[in-house]
């Protein structure tokens, strides 16, 4: 169902010079990403409202800048319509990054951990019974605190929002400290302060924004993160939209639940899948609720509502290691003549994530899932990957050897054809990799929930290779420029200037096509490990035995979700098995066939390598 009303306005539809310049900056970004990404799926962009006001609310949000900068350019050319995104107004103030949420018409909001100052004095929790109590030693709480504002435990301990000052060395917190925030405070600590902000105008200002039929994008998990899970939502979302409909009552607004997927997201290459959900209205129970006073239960209702749209459209686990089963377990599950395209690889993976969500204290969860685990640190011994395992069953020993002398030369040639542009473009990717580790380090001290800030490294990335690449070509061109004229090389090109513009449009050129020979050469050399194995007698048996061990593993795999599935999804296996159907002879799959394997597959070209995921 596509969703469109073309009696209600949409003030991003308008042909506005604003508009213009979000189109412009927005296509621009297209351009970008098509270099950095090697694949963008859109899934369910039919669900995007064509007209009438809109929340778009995303998560996980797993890449920074990245993140709105993709919703944008999807519901721009899936849907025509121009979203507007909360900013933090930390980052509104950058130069380059203020310029663009500026021309993006972003909206800046205020965040308070944003605005902590060291405080006076030191603090401690001397009583560890009374979680939420804190004793100040030479503070001023009373000047320095509010009620609603900021507490900074020190050594990243976390944030927490003051619920009572009860004088200059007391106050109470909102929520109980956590054990280790506790012990760290077993001795007196310094520790930061923010004073609450007045949201107001910004809320107003959203609220007449969607009233005008505008869209609005916001990540309610607040800052970004690279954490498996889901953040706990911020009430700001919930405010928007429940407040809304109290001051516009027959406000059309739609929420359409955005899940961000991506595979390897700091990775340059690497893949995303853009999920957007069925749009809901914002229900009148609650609105209700909320006008008559009840705030809090209203907002913890809609943020669950919203929490809820959230996990329909993501992948989220406990934790990575529990990720990593996810993922293998789905692998092992689809059979290798299944070809199934990227946005079914999420849904699939999702599926066998609440699968073994609801079943994880069970015996047989618990079995596989240390089966999974023992099974990917053999690949990681091995240095190979699962989709390789089965891709050379049954090659001779002598077949390989010319396979591998045949990749070899191919990845030769593809080498010296992509050697130019890596020559050129060497500058730009060592100073996106230093900075961009930096950065992620500098990200990682100031936060209390990332686990390697890579959620940071794919933004700095493109920021400094869309400084440092041009200034690159300009250089690279005006040498060019010199030397034909000194040396009198290309007499016939006159203006010598002409040289200048016509390095200009070469030189990207031959990156580009540099980074596409390069990327296949890349797809040649990760497929040659396999083969090496199979050619080395010491490791022959080692890749025999992984093949055995995974067939075992693939027929566990899909007795439990078999068994376990069909209580959560009745159809878990039209999704892999009926609606996308096997490139071999086989159209379903039972236990038996788990240890089948097509010649098709294992014979595959190295084409089909760059199909794979991990």
């Amino acid at each position: 169902m596509v969703y469109r009303n073309p009696r209600i306005p949409s003030k991003d539809r308008d042909l506005t010079w604003n508009n213009v310049i979000y189109d412009l900056v927005v296509w621009i970004f297209t351009i970008i990403f098509d270099l950095f990404f090697r694949e963008i799926q859109p899934r369910g962009a039919h669900n995007i409202p064509r007209h009438g006001p809109v929340i778009f609310v995303g998560a996980p949000h797993a890449n920074q800048f990245v993140d709105p900068m993709l919703l944008m350019r999807l519901a721009r050319i899936e849907a025509g319509r121009r979203v507007s995104f909360l900013v933090a107004e930390k980052s509104y103030r950058r130069k380059f990054i203020g310029a663009v949420a500026r021309a993006l018409s972003a909206i800046p909001v205020a965040r308070p951990q944003d605005l902590l100052r060291p405080a006076t004095g030191t603090i401690s929790a001397p009583d560890k019974s009374k979680p939420r109590e804190l004793l100040g030693h030479g503070t001023l709480f009373t000047k320095e605190c509010d009620k609603g504002g900021l507490i900074s435990i020190p050594k990243s301990m976390g944030t927490f929002v003051i619920e009572e000052i009860v004088d200059d060395t007391h106050v109470i917190l909102r929520k109980d400290m956590k054990p280790e925030a506790l012990e760290v405070l077993t001795n007196p600590s310094s520790f930061k302060t923010a004073h609450k902000v007045d949201q107001t105008p910004l809320y107003e200002g959203v609220f007449d924004h969607l009233h005008a039929g505008g869209c609005l994008g916001i990540f309610p998990e607040g800052g970004s993160h690279d954490r498996p899970n889901l953040l706990p939502l911020k009430a700001g979302v919930a405010i928007m939209a429940l407040g809304t409909m109290i001051k516009y009552p027959d406000s059309p607004l739609l929420i359409v639940p955005c899940g961000m997927n991506y595979f390897h997201p700091h990775k340059f290459r690497s893949r995303a899948v853009i999920e957007f959900g069925t749009p809901y209205t914002v229900p009148k129970e609650l609105v209700d609720q909320y006008a008559s006073g009840d705030h809090q239960g209203a907002i913890t209702a809609m943020l669950e509502v919203i929490k809820q749209s959230l996990e329909a459209v993501t992948v989220t686990c406990a934790d990575y290691e529990t990720l990593m089963v996810i993922q293998a377990a789905r692998r092992l599950y689809t059979p290798p003549s299944h070809k199934i395209p990227l946005p079914a690889v999420i849904e699939a993976n999702r599926r066998i994530a609440v699968v073994f969500e609801n079943h994880k204290n069970s015996p047989q969860a618990e079995q596989l899932t240390k089966a999974v685990l023992s099974y990917n640190h053999k690949l990681r011994s091995l240095g190979i990957r699962d989709h390789q395992v089965m891709s050379t069953y049954h090659i001779h020993p002598l077949v390989g050897v010319v396979l591998l002398c045949y990749r070899l030369g191919k990845l030769i040639l593809l080498a010296l054809g992509a050697l130019p542009g890596a020559i050129l473009f060497a500058p730009v990717f060592i100073a996106t990799k230093i900075i961009s580790m930096r950065k992620a380090k500098a990200a990682l001290a100031e936060s209390v929930v990332k686990i390697e800030a890579k959620d940071v490294v794919a933004t700095w990335k493109l920021l400094v290779a869309m400084g440092l690449a041009p200034a690159l070509y300009w250089f690279y061109s005006l040498m060019a420029t010199y030397f034909c004229w000194k040396y009198n090389w290309f007499p016939s090109i006159r203006p010598v200037w002409l040289i200048t513009f016509i390095s200009m449009l070469i030189l990207p050129l031959v990156s580009y096509a540099s980074m596409r020979i390069g990327e296949v050469g890349m797809d040649i050399a990760k497929s040659m490990r396999p083969l090496f194995l199979v050619v080395y007698p010491f490791s022959s048996n080692s890749l025999s035995d992984l093949r055995k061990t995974r067939e075992i593993l693939a027929k566990e795999i899909t007795e439990a979700v078999n068994k376990l599935g069909p209580d959560v999804f009745p159809d878990i296996n039209d999704l892999l098995l009926e609606r996308y159907p096997p490139t071999g002879h086989s159209l379903t799959r039972s236990i038996s066939e788990t240890s089948d394997v097509s010649l098709q597959t294992i014979s595959h070209d190295i084409t089909n390598e760059k199909n794979k995921f991990d």
